[in-house]
């Protein structure tokens, strides 16, 4: 039997939990014998349509035997999935539940599933991390996802339902990368409201932004408005072991949420399937976890006080 082919195209190499997924790709391409290529989008929903159909419209024998793909831009391209489909071709959406998924599942022949983190569940545990760093209330400088990743919606939504009513919330954008929050934040702190305006807790969707927002501070000012600034507690997400966690543990963070990579479930899940001849279920999610816990963080907190 041939060695199975998959291609996996990711957001971006500029991010430590892209960086994972890729490596946890590669891992299992190790693992169960198949080959893998894996292409990076630049942060450009248009690159990775193109990327994608260039793989489809490959002659036969260079075409993928499936397709994975974190999804850029408002939609989970449609178009590029039938052609997929028509071809033949395995169809993976990462951390998106497309809608469309239901219609390919029917009409191709190939295997069409979604593997996603909770991404609500991820916004829950954050703002329950807000809730035990402030628990007299506050203000959050919060570093969402682009605005229209479904993601950083859902997690956005989901931290909004366990924040408590007396922590004030205060948005501003980046990319998923370091560079893109430490932009967002520096333009944020020239601004001559962000003098005048005091803040309690830096919360980011992700731990890149999070050490971005956390240089933005430290290099926008000096003397006591530095020493008040890098007082404030940050948190992130993602919680990989030797970025967001090591982060925590040396003080740059108060907590993470661990986010598992996506890659290694959906290309398991995908082999199965071929193997087997059928459609796993539509949708699988992955379980986020709180680092340290809610309790542990609200334990050392109570501590801390005189």
């Amino acid at each position: 039997m041939p060695k199975l082919t998959y291609l996996l195209s990711l957001p971006t190499d500029d991010n430590d939990y892209q960086q994972e997924q890729a490596t946890a790709a590669k891992e299992t391409a190790t693992r169960l014998g198949f080959d893998l290529r894996v292409v990076y989008a630049a942060n450009d929903a248009i690159k990775q349509s193109d990327q994608i159909l260039q793989a489809i419209q490959s002659p036969a024998g260079a075409r993928p035997d499936a397709i994975l793909f974190e999804p850029l831009g408002a939609t989970a391209l449609p178009q590029v999935a039938r052609a997929a489909a028509g071809a033949g071709i395995g169809w993976v959406v990462l951390n998106r539940n497309a809608e469309y998924l239901p219609e390919l599942r029917r009409s191709g022949r190939a295997p069409a599933f979604a593997v996603s983190s909770d991404h609500l569940e991820i916004g829950r545990i954050q703002g329950q991390q807000f809730a035990a760093l402030l628990p007299s209330g506050g203000s959050v400088l919060y570093i969402q996802g682009p605005s229209e990743n479904s993601a950083a919606k859902e997690r956005t939504t989901g931290m909004q339902q366990t924040k408590p009513a007396n922590i004030k919330i205060n948005t501003l954008k980046g990319q998923w990368t370091e560079e893109s929050a430490y932009k967002a934040v520096s333009s944020w702190m020239r601004l001559s409201t962000s003098v005048k305006q005091f803040v309690d807790l830096v919360g980011a969707q992700d731990d890149s932004m999070a050490m971005g927002a956390r240089k933005a501070m430290r290099e926008s000012s000096d003397g006591a408005a530095r020493e008040k600034w890098m007082g404030v507690p940050f948190t992130g997400c993602d919680g990989l072991i030797a970025t967001g966690q090591q982060y925590v543990r040396s003080g740059l963070l108060a907590a993470t949420v661990v986010v598992p990579p996506n890659t290694k479930l959906a290309l398991e899940m995908l082999v199965a399937a071929m193997q087997q001849g059928k459609n796993p279920p539509e949708l699988a999610l992955t379980a986020p976890t709180s680092f340290p816990s809610v309790e542990d963080l609200k334990r050392a907190l109570k501590n801390r006080k005189p």
